[in-house]
């Protein structure tokens, strides 16, 4: 019986691995069971290393990497290892006049305190910068800036 509207019928739908694209003669990626085997996979042997290479019989070897942390630098001495001695230190402090200290000594100026009270900031050391050197090597290891 043909449609009324004169628009064909539609035939059946085409098959799965046309519609996927499969090509049939591609070797399939799993074993086909052969004649006399079952085909729930028991008695099947999985062809060795396929799309692999044969393993190689070279000797594996291993380098293994310390990854040190970054060291952020404080007012407090720090327990590290010295990249120029690569010794395992705890760092010695001294301290430096900053900008802190400077500020601190004009703030004070404008304060009214010109007849040497304005040079104690420059007595503190919570208002200097920092520097770490190395106890060992005396190596300058990092520095902690006030500002």
């Amino acid at each position: 019986m043909a449609a009324p509207s004169g628009n064909p019928v539609p035939s059946a739908p085409p098959p799965y691995e046309e519609a996927v694209g499969i090509n049939m003669n591609y070797p399939h990626p799993y074993p086909v069971p052969g004649p006399g085997q079952k085909p729930d996979g028991k008695g099947m042997n999985p062809p060795p290393h396929m799309g692999q290479p044969p393993p190689a019989n070279n000797p594996i070897t291993v380098q293994t990497v310390y990854v040190q942390q970054p060291v952020v630098f404080y007012d407090r001495p720090v327990q590290m290892c010295c990249p120029s001695c690569n010794q395992v230190i705890v760092t010695r402090l001294s301290y430096d006049s900053g900008a802190l200290t400077w500020l601190s000594c004009g703030g004070l100026c404008l304060l009214g305190c010109v007849a040497g009270c304005c040079l104690i900031p420059f007595c503190i050391d919570a208002l200097k910068d920092v520097d770490h050197t190395c106890p060992k090597c005396s190596a300058l290891v990092g520095s902690y800036k006030r500002l």
